[in-house]
């Protein structure tokens, strides 16, 4: 079993090694970048044109989106361990246990999409207790409908596309995700307003149209790792069932991931279900900032996701100063490219809210929640590549419980204090995007901690690589470096 030694800590940071190891880390985020813009895309195109269609079913839409991605996220966390894995594998040359690895991930992608769907088709009672527009719900069930049928899809794409990022091959999810955005601009139209014959379905043909392109999406990356150049790990080359043996070391790794996801989507989607009982205009004017401040945030998570896998792969190499330099390097580039969306927003402000709605009160209230993004994307930004980091070492468990005591000891009490006025004159939406705020700021110094600790701890370092209690690896004597 490999170990980390000692002097593994101890190289010098040479600048050429340092410039290098940026190059590395860019070559890897870039095409995460476009990745998660044209899947932001996606969302951003539902918004603008269920927005278009009518506030009310803007609402509809943005309230189904709220119970989509946490429930989602909870279950795609369990799926994301297949990067950290493959990528700690690749770095140490045990290739032959990245395909077992896919297969089972793929299992677990399967069942987790059963627990999706059991949600998604039973959102009703959540919005009748949440004392959620009636009007809003109408648009909001059958959407979440629409969308569940492409749940195994999506999350059978992601491990197959986990495959590709965690052996260093990052460009598919990019050219992938902008062909299904391409499809789907044109598509959302169709089903919006029922062209060539189809029913006019308003912000449902939303939901349909995002179930087409996430079965579309499995077909792209299964032409992508069918390809020889995945040979070598062997995923396809046999047909396992279910292996608690390999399942477990995922689980262990996944269910905080996605625990983690869930903890901050969670309040994030929470705080628009409250903000239902406002009213759709409000709904509204929320879910537009809330949809600029994750197009900004995109480039950040992309960092974060290839400090993942950098990260992974240098501490399964032994390297583990290298590591940490990684890490130093996406959390710099992560606050300058925070810094830089923030100012964009203040200066195009209205010119951003303008492309979602032209109803003028929406646009008002739209342009003063920005002001919080402004304020807090570098704490969202810098938070997500921690996280990231963290991950890379196959460290989740901390993180999992300092992102609940971010999000749900501190952001939410903040909401429903300030929001409902029990400490002073009720704010309404401006106390819930304070509360908002208040975790994700928290988030980002905890986390930052909990980062310069681990990247310094060896001892931990080498628990954490095995805290799955992973059988030995042979690792081969030859074979060239996949990342």
């Amino acid at each position: 079993m490999l170990r980390r030694s000692a002097d593994s800590l101890n190289p010098p940071h040479e600048p050429g090694k340092v410039i290098k190891e940026s190059r590395q880390l860019f070559h890897l985020a870039f095409p995460l970048m476009g990745a998660q813009l044209a899947q932001m895309g996606m969302g951003v195109a539902d918004t603008i044109m269920a927005g278009r269609y009518s506030s009310a079913d803007l609402a509809g839409v943005a309230l189904g989106t709220s119970i989509l991605w946490p429930s989602m996220m909870l279950v795609f966390g369990v799926v994301q361990a297949v990067t950290p894995t493959v990528s700690q594998l690749n770095g140490a040359r045990a290739y032959a246990d990245i395909g077992a690895i896919v297969r089972q991930g793929l299992w677990l992608a399967l069942a987790a999409s059963l627990i999706v769907i059991a949600i998604l088709n039973n959102v009703a009672p959540v919005y009748t207790l949440m004392n959620v527009d009636p009007v809003a719900v109408a648009i909001s069930v059958p959407y979440l409908q629409m969308c569940s049928f492409g749940m195994p899809a999506l999350l059978c794409f992601f491990c197959l596309r986990f495959l590709a990022d965690g052996t260093g091959y990052t460009r598919p999810a990019m050219y992938i995700a902008i062909t299904a955005l391409v499809f789907k601009i044109p598509l959302n139209y169709v089903l919006i307003y029922g062209k060539f014959g189809l029913p006019e379905m308003g912000g449902v043909g939303c939901g349909l149209a995002q179930a087409i392109m996430m079965w579309f999406q499995l077909i792209l990356v299964l032409i992508v790792v069918t390809r020889k150049r995945f040979d070598y790990t062997g995923w396809r080359s046999k047909f396992s069932w279910p292996d608690w043996k390999v399942i477990k070391p995922l689980l262990v790794i996944g269910i905080p991931i996605g625990t983690t996801m869930f903890a901050e989507m969670g309040l994030f989607s929470f705080t628009t279900l409250l903000l239902g009982q406002f009213g759709a205009a409000v709904v509204a004017s929320h879910n537009i900032a809330m949809n600029l401040n994750a197009v900004f945030f995109m480039p950040p998570m992309a960092l974060g996701m290839a400090a993942t896998i950098r990260i992974g792969f240098r501490v399964g190499a032994d390297e583990i100063t290298g590591a940490r330099t990684t890490a130093l390097i996406a959390f710099l580039a992560t606050a300058f490219v925070a810094i830089t969306g923030a100012i964009l927003i203040y200066l195009f402000k209205e010119v951003l809210v303008s492309l979602y709605t032209t109803e003028q009160a929406v646009m008002n209230l739209s342009i003063t929640l920005l002001l919080f993004v402004v304020f807090f994307l570098f704490f969202d930004a810098t938070q997500s590549v921690c996280i990231g980091s963290l991950r890379g070492y196959k460290d989740t468990k901390v993180p999992m419980l300092l992102a609940i005591f971010s999000y749900w000891g501190i952001g939410l009490p903040t909401q429903i204090l300030f929001g409902f006025g029990y400490i002073g004159e009720p704010m309404g939406v401006y106390g819930f995007w304070l509360g908002l705020a208040a975790g994700v700021g928290t988030a980002a110094i905890l986390l930052g901690a909990r980062l310069w600790y681990v990247s310094g701890n060896l001892e931990l370092i080498n628990q954490l690589a095995f805290q799955s209690n992973r059988q030995s690896v042979t690792i081969p004597t030859t074979g060239e470096n996949q990342s």
